[in-house]
């Protein structure tokens, strides 16, 4: 198969795995149908608002689906190919960011993202995973966690192309590495401008 057409199957992949909506499905699961995370609390579909409005078993629960999401998207797409693999991980991110069920108004795409690096990236597990431990327990703050992890992310991207590192089981480090990094990083950031603009909620 050429790239071309990984890429599109891929993007297909990851964007129709990446709508699912987990923290809808949880909420009603844990609320019999009487809570809506978009109407409660910070008005997130996301794990930390779930774990405010429903619990932090809850809040887990929508953490691990949609991290899910993204590790199932990335390896659905590496079973076809590199160029597919990277598609799925960037596209799964854009179908929970804007689902086109819900009119284009999903979440933040955190969780899915990190869930992709299973299966993209592998070795950024353990780099934004600590990282972001690590800015969490200085700052107490989620959102600048978030937003370094981002950087660090990008970063971590360039420097793996660059230096033609392993990725373990991952696809080959290449340009597509790189902007699977950027899309992806940028797309989260995105979603927290523009919820910002709107003044609206964060997570």
């Amino acid at each position: 198969m050429s790239d071309g057409l990984q890429i599109i199957v891929g993007a297909l992949i990851g964007y129709v795995i990446g709508m699912f909506p987990s923290a809808d499905l949880v909420a009603w699961v844990a609320s019999r149908g009487s809570v809506d995370l978009r109407s409660s609390g910070s008005g997130n579909p996301g794990g930390l608002n779930a774990a405010r409005v429903l619990g932090k078993k809850w809040g887990v629960v929508v953490i691990v689906l949609d991290a899910a999401k993204g590790a199932l998207a990335g390896f659905l797409g590496l079973a076809i190919g590199d160029a597919a693999a990277y598609a799925a991980g960037t596209a799964v991110i854009a179908g929970h960011c804007w689902p086109v069920w819900n009119g284009f108004r999903g979440g933040k795409g955190v969780a899915a993202a990190g869930g992709s690096f299973f299966a993209v990236f592998p070795p950024m597990v353990a780099v934004d995973g600590l990282t972001t431990l690590a800015v969490v327990a200085v700052s107490r703050s989620s959102r600048l966690a978030i937003k370094v992890a981002l950087v660090v992310w990008v970063v971590s991207a360039a420097v793996w192309w660059a230096a033609d590192l392993s990725t373990g089981w991952g696809p080959d480090a290449g340009p597509g590495l790189l902007l699977y990094a950027v899309l992806g990083a940028g797309m989260i950031q995105a979603r927290f401008a523009m919820t910002a603009r709107a003044g609206g909620p964060s997570l």
